[in-house]
């Protein structure tokens, strides 16, 4: 605790080089736009959008884009928090799931977003069976 203040009192590190490792926070600046893989190692997409609820402050969902070709074609997916991991070495995060699966899943459009958050539960629900 007292590292922390003087970290804060003279914005100098004290804790050493790397005083986010284990890696506790990220910016949402830096999260957007990182890559999605899988546990096989491949590119599923990356985060477009980073959705919070209100009255808690915390992440709720990651909108992920995948597939598309220079801005047409891809899909979006409300992806729960939970069903995420981070790779800190690589600097992506981590979705257990193929490519095949979201070629086949429900998604939405950038041009269609849904008017409420029920594409969020549908999918929760979407995720936790596969």
């Amino acid at each position: 605790m007292e590292n922390m203040l003087k970290d804060n009192l003279t914005g100098t590190n004290q804790e050493g080089l790397y005083p986010n490792l284990p890696l506790k926070c990220l910016t949402a600046t830096s999260i957007t736009g990182d890559k999605v893989h899988n546990k096989q190692g491949e590119q599923l997409g990356s985060i477009k959008e980073i959705m919070l609820t209100l009255t808690t402050g915390e992440i709720e969902y990651y909108i992920i884009e995948f597939g598309g070709f220079l801005g047409i074609g891809e899909k979006l997916f409300a992806i729960p928090f939970r069903l995420l991991t981070v790779d800190p070495v690589n600097q992506l995060f981590i979705f257990d799931q193929t490519r095949e699966s979201l070629e086949k899943a429900p998604g939405f459009d950038k041009l269609h977003w849904p008017e409420t958050n029920i594409h969020y539960y549908n999918a929760d629900q979407h995720w936790s069976f596969m």
